[in-house]
């Protein structure tokens, strides 16, 4: 006996089959293959992100004996800073802190947010 697609399709019809839910695609395509979405947009994160660093920065002139740096004028803060930013070493930690979070980017967080379905195609009939 030859089993041929019409056959078995029949077959499947002839099945006394329950109905599945009504919600039962949109739930497993919610589990499966929709992303969720992100809590935080990118620019929130890098707002949230500088915010920390400056805070832990200012943390830890203070506690370094920084506190005189506060009563001075805008001027010198910005004066130091600059210095700061001109230091060889520090140009090298931000180049490698902006590669390493360029390269995680690119290769972990590169998810598509919609993912087109394709529908098999029918053997053809012999």
């Amino acid at each position: 006996m030859k089993f041929d697609d019409e056959y078995l399709d029949r077959a499947l019809m002839a099945l006394p089959l329950e109905e599945p839910p009504q919600d039962l695609r949109a739930g497993i395509l919610a589990a499966t293959v929709y992303r969720p979405a992100a809590m935080f947009s990118f620019a929130e994160i890098v707002a949230i992100g500088s915010l920390v660093a400056v805070i832990l920065w200012l943390g830890v002139l203070i506690a370094l004996g920084g506190a005189p740096l506060f009563t001075r004028s805008l001027v010198t803060i910005g004066a130091t800073i600059v210095a700061a930013l001109s230091s060889p070493s520090v140009l090298v930690w931000l180049a490698v802190g902006a590669t390493t979070t360029f390269c995680l980017t690119l290769f972990t967080g590169s998810q598509p947010a919609y993912v087109h379905g394709r529908r098999a195609k029918r053997p053809d009939k012999p």
